[in-house]
């Protein structure tokens, strides 16, 4: 039977429980009655007691220490008894909902201990039973529902990937884990009419994933092949909604030849996908999504030996034009070496003049791109944020703030998971959002009650302070000036959302330039002023506007 819809409303936080500490067989006792329960309800509904209890109590430290999460591996796996294993999926499920959103730290043991809990409801797609197929469906959606987009990329994210990579599980838990991925990017789109909050959200999932896509996109291939039809089905609908993440206007209107591509890989699907990238103007700047996608394509074309001339010289001057647009060294340093060798190769051995002298004009494009100057790194590139850096950053607050309470294994596991969610943040410049990703996390392991929103307001501050230093301060106008318009606005073109919750703030003196990418909106956002389009823009008769 499903869970209940509604469950009781839980309260917000709680530092620990107040409540004593139970024994090993009082849980064993509630353990025993959600496996052996008469009915679905009644084993869900000691399932909630067990929660409850933990958290009036242990909390988290309970899932270790009284074996739970080992008593649910073993029942879900009990092949004799379908009870058992729903229970087991109930108890998971309820796991999922009840204690991520009361003790953030929960949420590290339910993905990371001993290989995590995600892949035993994976499996549990796949069981005979439908009512165990429900349990198990449910609580990978509670789950899904309580992470932040940073969880989602930093938990989930590698969670799915190992799993779907190992291709040891049966079809089921394939397609339920492809339709996590599918959900994740999905959830990234932009829409118009939503809160800022949720756009926001959506803007760091979306940047996020982007940068992942290198990572994903061979394991979904992967799936685009599969033998079962569902897998092939499920894989070719989660490539198209991942590739709804590049937001390049020059390659989407070939992703869905991209995508047929890669499911029916042959050298004519190949030739016919290269020679419409040939025939395409590139204009907009190339970021790491679009190389992720367009870089197996091409690296394939230049290697196989049987590659016409002809194709060979599109796949260069592909190559070149794409190159030129790509701003940044550090993404052009994870994909063109790939490249570079194909290329070379052309240059070399091939056996039309013209297609060795363009391959060349490639090479040399691919080098100033990548920051190189005679095989030496040039200095001044972009500098990415890592993990250790922001370890570093974090381990000096938690001292600042008074230490750690103990829980020194649990902290251990967590601070990579919270290292790593600073890092998407202060690397996609969403440095307001750092203290949510550290301070829930601490709030239940610091020694002094107050030490994690500490913590969180300190690693905080140091970031928008690094990201004020390495790009400069927004200006602060001088006071007494008067301001024409100061608006949060959103701007689409057709169905196409192109600014979401933009600030724009005017002052009366002032001149100011507009500048952005092609197709990214610069024409429109003027025509939309010049109409009176634009929410929260003075009218005519406040503002004369002209619009030449």
């Amino acid at each position: 039977m499903p869970h209940p819809v509604s469950p009781p409303t839980m309260p917000t936080m709680i530092a620990k429980g107040d409540g004593p500490v139970p024994t090993q067989q009082e849980v064993s006792a509630i353990l025993d009655a959600i496996f052996t329960a008469p009915s679905s309800d009644a084993s869900i509904a000691s399932a909630y007691t067990l929660c409850d209890l933990l958290l009036n109590s242990v909390g988290f430290r309970g899932l270790a220490q009284y074996g739970i999460l080992t008593e649910i591996k073993k029942a879900a796996a009990d092949k004799k008894s379908g009870l058992k294993r729903e229970s087991a999926q109930n108890l998971l499920g309820a796991l999922f909902e009840r204690l991520p959103p009361q003790q953030k730290i929960s949420e590290v043991l339910l993905l990371l201990q001993d290989e995590g809990m995600v892949a035993c409801a994976l499996d549990a797609l796949a069981d005979k039973g439908a009512v165990v197929r429900d349990a198990a469906q449910y609580g990978l959606d509670e789950l899904f529902k309580n992470l932040s987009s940073e969880a989602l990329v930093v938990g989930l994210l590698p969670v799915l990937s190992a799993y779907l990579g190992k291709r040891s599980g049966k079809w089921q838990g394939t397609v339920g884990g492809l339709k996590m991925l599918q959900k994740m990017a999905d959830q990234a789109k932009m829409e118009i009419g939503t809160s800022k909050e949720v756009a926001n959200n959506k803007d760091i999932l979306r940047e996020s994933m982007g940068t992942k896509l290198a990572g994903l996109i061979p394991v979904v291939e992967a799936g685009m092949h599969d033998l079962k039809s569902e897998v092939e089905k499920q894989a070719v609908a989660t490539m198209n909604s991942m590739t709804a993440l590049l937001s390049n206007d020059d390659v989407a209107p070939r992703i869905p030849l991209l995508i047929k591509t890669m499911q029916k890989p042959s050298t004519e699907t190949l030739q016919k996908a290269i020679h419409a990238l040939s025939q395409t103007t590139f204009v907009a700047i190339v970021t790491s999504p679009v190389l992720a996608l367009l870089t197996p394509l091409l690296e394939r074309s230049l290697n196989t030996p049987t590659t016409a001339q002809e194709v060979l010289r599109q796949t260069v001057v592909v190559v070149e034009n794409l190159t030129k647009l790509v701003h940044d060294p550090v993404e052009a340093r994870t994909f063109l070496p790939r490249l570079k060798p194909g290329v070379k190769a052309v240059q070399d051995r091939a056996s039309l003049p013209e297609v060795r002298e363009m391959a060349a004009r490639a090479l040399a494009v691919i080098h100033k791109a990548m920051g190189e100057d005679d095989g030496i790194l040039a200095d001044g590139a972009i500098a990415r944020t890592s993990a250790d850096d922001v370890a570093k950053v974090l381990e000096a607050e938690i001292k600042k703030a008074g230490g750690l309470g103990g829980d020194l294994d649990v902290y251990k596991l967590a601070k990579p998971y919270i290292c790593s969610m600073v890092v998407e943040d202060v690397n996609h410049r969403q440095t307001p959002r750092i203290s949510a990703v550290v301070t829930p996390y601490l709030q239940h392991i610091m020694k002094e009650s107050s030490g994690a929103e500490a913590v969180g307001n300190g690693v905080q501050k140091f970031y928008v302070d690094e990201d004020h230093r390495k790009f400069g301060q927004p200006v602060k106008e001088d006071d007494g000036e008067i301001e024409i318009v100061n608006t949060d606005f959103s701007l689409a073109y057709g169905g196409m959302l192109l600014l979401s919750h933009t600030n724009l703030r005017l002052l009366k003196g002032h001149r100011y330039g507009l500048c952005g990418r092609n197709g990214a909106g610069k024409s429109t956002l003027m025509r939309a002023i010049a109409n009176g389009k634009l929410e929260g823009f003075p009218s005519q008769d406040v503002l004369r506007t002209c619009f030449v």
